[in-house]
């Protein structure tokens, strides 16, 4: 007898095909039988050890987030309901360039102390490896999700060429070459870059192509941070694709946005480049998250010049009078390249999380209201904090438009992904309601997609880019990665105000036929494991 049978469900599989009744049977990890209403009207239904009732619910496969920042919090936090209570079941990690392999001592400290941001410092964890399948390897031990790795650009730079603004010599761009085809060939999925952080961003256009020309070779992707979201956005875009293009890799446009007044309104450009581009022949995909504020670190606003040679020389450029001027004046009047090239508003930048307790008083205030209560200028209240805090302090930019946000999200090269940064004492509440909110704010209560085709989008569509043969779809031998969610009813609870809110309507999640989320409650199963590129 088999282990589970989910009956009488409304299976949405993935596919973007109408939904149907059935009856699910599991098994060993994977779905062994489909039985619709009609081919099972007059005979006996499938019988297994358990059987759930799911009149009422749509059972999907699982969520795939194109964009976490869960690198360290997988090991860390065991439970992970930010994302199991979502119905994700699988995570792609390495974004924006900067992560924790490959690297060796010095890396690894530099990197930890760049990105404490977005993970913590990690005084937690044991970084028991150095090597890309070394990671792969600690996440086997057992995780909440599914997770693959994508191997960050900004430390592959760090540990060959270090945190200097210079083209890498041939010599580097050789080692840089055979790092991105090991980490490859270990079980990454492709390479990422972070195009407006250090020292991601001190690589010249020449640079990039080449080793996207190892991961296209791998049949790897692409997954670029560009370099701007604001002013020069659209040029940024077709920078990424006519690399790729010449550099014959797939490409897959991290967090899409257009951001910033400069962009209001400009989404239809956007889609118009990326059209042509499809058109002919270029291999393309991209992910949004279905909020209009960003979230980044506050020091990543700072102008690349600033930036160069890593945190301890960021730490002594702010602190030099006269060097700090020069960083203000490229934030406010200039428009830093951090700053995607727009001069900052400081009354968009929000303090959500602080890695100096003694600090917490800032969060949820911007810095300019932040500064008003001191009776200083917002950049003495940035400065200061960027300091005390050393470079650890994360922001929301409340920069976005709703009409660029639904116009990218319908495009049908599009998946989700939450870009979700789970430290802070405030952080970004897509970290816990990003797929939820997709389903019932923009499905059900907006109708900007159909159920079947959001479903699609954050399912089997991320599972071909990421050339998957047995995940994405509600299909008999694929495994059971799968979401039971109410339709009616599923919906975010996590807010600006509250953000650690887990939603509602999730009854059930199985990751490889496991339940993670069981009545709506987290087990204690830790069924997730690396998830590695298929070879050509």
């Amino acid at each position: 007898m088999e282990d589970l049978v989910i009956r009488d469900a409304d299976v949405v599989d993935g596919s973007g095909a109408d939904a149907y009744r059935a009856d699910v049977v599991i098994d060993g990890g994977r779905v062994v039988s489909i039985v619709k209403e009609a081919a099972a009207a007059g005979c006996q239904r499938p019988r297994a050890r358990r059987e759930i009732d799911a009149e009422g619910l749509v059972l999907s496969p699982g969520f795939i987030d194109m964009h976490a920042h869960s690198d360290l919090a997988l090991l860390r936090d065991p439970d992970h309901s930010a994302k199991a209570a979502q119905g994700v079941t699988l995570e792609v990690l390495g974004q924006d360039g900067l992560s924790y392999a490959p690297v060796d001592d010095r890396t690894l400290e530099e990197v930890r102390r760049a990105i404490t941001g977005w993970n913590g410092y990690g005084d937690d964890i044991d970084f028991d490896w150095r090597s890309v399948g070394g990671y792969l390897d600690r996440l086997d031990r057992g995780v909440a999700v599914n997770a693959a790795y994508l191997i960050p650009q900004g430390t592959v730079r760090a540990l060959v060429v270090g945190w200097e603004d210079r083209a890498a010599t041939p010599g580097e761009l050789d080692r840089m070459r055979r790092l991105v085809a090991e980490g490859l060939e270990q079980g990454a999925v492709g390479l990422s870059s972070g195009l407006t952080y250090t020292p991601g961003m001190y690589a010249r256009d020449a640079e990039l192509t080449e080793l996207c020309r190892v991961v296209g070779s791998y049949g790897g992707y692409y997954c670029p941070h560009h370099r701007s979201y604001g002013a020069g956005a659209l040029e940024a875009y077709a920078e990424m694709v006519a690399l790729t293009r010449e550099a014959d890799c797939p490409l897959h446009l991290a967090h899409a946005t257009m951001n910033f007044g400069v962009n209001k309104g400009r989404a239809p450009e956007l889609l118009a480049l990326l059209d042509g581009a499809l058109e002919a022949g270029a291999d393309i995909t991209l992910d949004t998250y279905p909020y209009t504020p960003g979230c980044t670190t506050l020091a990543a606003l700072l102008p690349s010049w600033a930036s160069e040679g890593g945190p301890e020389e960021i730490l002594a450029r702010l602190t030099d009078p006269a060097t700090a001027g020069r960083i203000r004046h490229d934030l406010e009047v200039t428009g830093s390249d951090g700053c995607h090239g727009v001069p900052v508003e400081w009354e968009t930048i929000e303090i959500s999380g602080v890695s100096d307790p003694a600090l917490g008083d800032l969060v949820g205030r911007t810095v300019r209201e932040s500064a008003d209560l001191r009776g200083e200028a917002p950049w003495d209240t940035a400065r200061r904090l960027l300091v005390r805090d050393r470079l650890g302090t994360t922001i929301l930019q409340h920069v976005g438009h709703e009409e660029n946000v639904r116009a990218i999200m319908r495009h049908p090269a599009h998946t989700g992904g939450s870009d979700g940064i789970l430290r802070g004492s405030k952080p970004h509440p897509r970290a816990y309601g990003t797929f939820p909110r997709y389903l019932g704010h923009y499905v059900r209560e907006l109708g900007v997609l159909t159920l079947e085709e959001c479903v699609a989008h954050l399912t089997s569509r991320p599972a071909a880019r990421l050339r998957l043969p047995d995940r994405g779809l509600v299909r008999e031998g694929y495994r059971a990665d799968l979401v039971l969610f109410d339709p009616r009813t599923v919906a975010p609870r996590a807010t600006f105000a509250e953000p650690r809110r887990l939603p509602t309507g999730i009854p059930y999640v199985l990751v490889d036929g496991r339940f993670v989320i069981e009545d709506g409650r987290r087990t204690d199963a830790l069924p997730g494991r690396s998830v590695r590129r298929t070879p050509l």
